[in-house]
């Protein structure tokens, strides 16, 4: 028979309808239920979906208020979108429009993002209802997509399957309570490939009721990738792989706001990425830290990852932990090189060892601006004419000269004793004595026995062909 009845499936069956009912009548009371405790849950774990989908209808909890209830993040560089409490629900206004962003001085786009930034943030507290109006003041259609947020599925935000799209001009209205905490995104889910790539992206922060312990320092960024042709100032939605402009929370290097704490804090970095195509494996200088969490959610404490640099897919969020115990400027950048520089361009040959004489010299008689550049590496700022609104490739100056690095780049800045979070200027003024690196003095090196016009050979290892019988 097909249709075999056993033990096993009336039980299940039997269960299946006693969640129902519970489900039922939970809603039809409207009671109030705790937040799920999540403290060594397992993800996936049956009673936790069902108490997630009974959260959706019971009565909320009440708003949490920021420094009551709740760290506020920071966000460097953008904002955090501001709310009010009607009748015990958290209301919060969003505009999809079109403005001009700035990226670096010198290079400015008009972008698509909500109340004239990018990468707002949304910041709420498990248990809580939130009520989220949504104004397309764009030339098109859009939604928005609560990305990993527990919702009624009329509420996902996906244009044509869940909901009719917002027109221009129009203001829809996404209420629904917050049942799970964790690092959250949002962005549209209507021409995704337009929308997301002018930046219509953003983090939505969901604190826990109830942390396991508390932060001193919480940062949230959202990385994205641009396409801007120099000398265009409209972001070009259909690339697929040459992207040239790498942010943070809207800004490239040197323009990215540092992250300051204190020495002894703990510290917390949000990193999301709804960027169109690539990954970035994000790396701080110096620490060791800790993987905690997703945008599915916090790990338990078994499940960290000691890490120096987190991978942070298209599509997900990583959150990290660090204890600051060692002062100083520490970078923090994503480790694909190229996504170290802005407006890099690769429209011309590998001029590395060219040994160019006067040809710069000619070639100045028929193009006065002419320099003939990379034959001794790209280190160097160029100081060549570029074509309007174009950004140099390299960073900035810092303490020692030019940090010659761009784009996707910030700074950790760590102090003893700071009373504020405002930058705190470069710690080269602050560095003890000798932990700087300088040149090596002739006594130095007569001690140690180094000659710098000896090569020392490596030690050979069992498959080195210097260890190999001739």
């Amino acid at each position: 028979m097909n249709d075999k009845i056993n033990r096993r499936t009336v039980l299940a069956s039997s269960a299946a309808l006693a969640a129902g009912a519970v489900f039922k009548a939970t809603a039809a009371q409207g009671a109030s239920l705790p937040p799920v405790a999540h403290e060594g849950a397992s993800y996936g774990n049956r009673d936790r979906s069902a108490a997630h989908a009974r959260a959706l209808w019971a009565r909320p909890l009440p708003p949490g208020l920021p420094n009551r209830d709740y760290l506020p993040v920071v966000a460097p560089n953008t904002g955090t979108l501001p709310f009010k409490i009607v009748d015990g629900v958290k209301v919060f206004h969003m505009v999809a429009m079109e403005f001009w962003n700035e990226f670096v001085p010198g290079l400015k786009a008009l972008v698509w993002g909500y109340n004239g930034m990018l990468n707002p943030v949304l910041e709420a507290v498990e248990g809580e209802r939130v009520r989220i109006y949504v104004t397309n003041r764009l030339p098109e259609k859009t939604t928005v997509h609560w990305h990993g947020v527990y919702v009624d599925n009329g509420m996902d935000g996906v244009g044509g399957l869940t909901q009719y799209p917002i027109p221009p001009g129009e203001t829809f209205k996404y209420e629904f309570n917050l049942v799970e905490p964790g690092t959250k995104m949002y962005h549209p889910h209507y021409d995704e490939m337009t929308q997301i790539a002018l930046g219509m992206t953003g983090l939505f922060i969901i604190h826990p009721r109830r942390p396991r312990y508390r932060v001193d320092r919480d940062f949230a960024i959202m990385l994205h990738e641009w396409s801007i042709v120099p000398g265009t100032y409209r972001p070009n939605p259909l690339e697929m792989s040459d992207f040239n402009v790498f942010t943070m929370n809207g800004k490239s290097f040197p323009s990215t706001h540092p992250l300051v704490a204190r020495t002894g804090q703990r510290v917390r970095i949000r990193l999301g990425n709804l960027g169109p195509m690539d990954h970035h494996p994000i790396h701080l200088h110096n620490y060791s830290f800790q993987v905690v969490g997703s945008d599915g959610g916090d790990y338990p404490p078994s499940a960290w990852q000691p890490e120096t640099t987190v991978l942070v897919p298209v599509g997900t969020t990583r959150v990290i932990e660090l204890d600051a115990s060692n002062p100083g400027d520490w970078a923090m950048h994503c480790h694909m090189t190229h996504h170290t520089m802005t407006q890099m361009g690769h429209q011309f040959g590998n001029m590395i060892g060219v040994k160019p004489g006067n040809l710069g010299q000619k070639m100045r008689q028929l193009l006065p601006q002419y320099m003939t550049m990379g034959q001794d590496g790209m280190g160097s700022p160029m100081g060549m004419p570029t074509p309007a609104n174009t950004a140099p490739m390299e960073g900035g100056k810092g303490p020692y000269g030019f940090i010659n690095m761009g784009g996707m780049f910030t700074i950790l800045k760590v102090r003893d004793g700071i009373t504020s979070y405002d930058d705190v200027g470069w710690y080269a003024s602050e560095a003890p004595k000798g932990t700087v690196a300088e040149p090596a003095q002739q006594r130095d090196l007569h001690r140690d026995g180094i000659n710098p016009e000896n090569i020392p050979a490596p030690i050979p290892g069992p498959s080195s062909p210097a260890a190999l019988p001739m």
